[in-house]
C-alpha cells in the first residue's frame, strides 16, 4: 500500500503540473488574460515532463497507467477550479480509471 500512495502522489503532481501548463495558455487564448502567462505554463510543462522520468516503469507502462490519475486530478480541477459540481458518473468513471492505473502499475516485476 505504501508503494501505491508514493506512485499515486507522483502521478497526481505530474497529472496537475500538465493540467497547468495547459490551463494557463487557455486562459490567454479563451479568456483574454495576459500573454506572461505563458511563461509559467511553460515552466509547469516541463516539471510535467521531468516528473514523467522519475517513475521506474517503461515510459509507455508509466503513460498507460499515468491516464488513471489525470483523469481523477481533472476531475478535481473541474471541481474546485471551474467551479462545477461533479456527477456520480464523473465518480464511477474517475473510480474505474484509478483501479485501471493500480492495476498497471502495481503487476508483479517481470509480468
Amino acid at each position: 500500500m505504501p508503494e501505491l500512495i508514493k506512485l499515486g502522489s507522483l502521478f497526481a503532481f505530474t497529472a496537475l503540473a500538465e493540467i497547468l501548463g495547459c490551463y494557463l495558455p487557455w486562459l490567454v487564448l479563451k479568456a483574454g488574460k495576459p500573454a506572461w502567462l505563458l511563461l509559467p505554463a511553460a515552466l509547469s510543462l516541463a516539471l510535467f515532463a521531468w516528473l514523467l522520468t522519475l517513475h521506474p516503469a517503461a515510459a509507455g507502462r508509466t503513460y498507460a497507467a499515468y491516464g488513471g490519475m489525470y483523469i481523477a486530478v481533472a476531475l478535481l480541477w473541474l471541481r474546485f477550479v471551474d467551479g462545477i459540481p461533479l456527477s456520480r458518473w464523473d465518480l464511477g468513471g474517475a473510480a474505474l480509471a484509478l483501479a485501471g492505473m493500480a492495476v498497471i502499475a502495481l503487476q508483479p516485476r517481470g509480468a
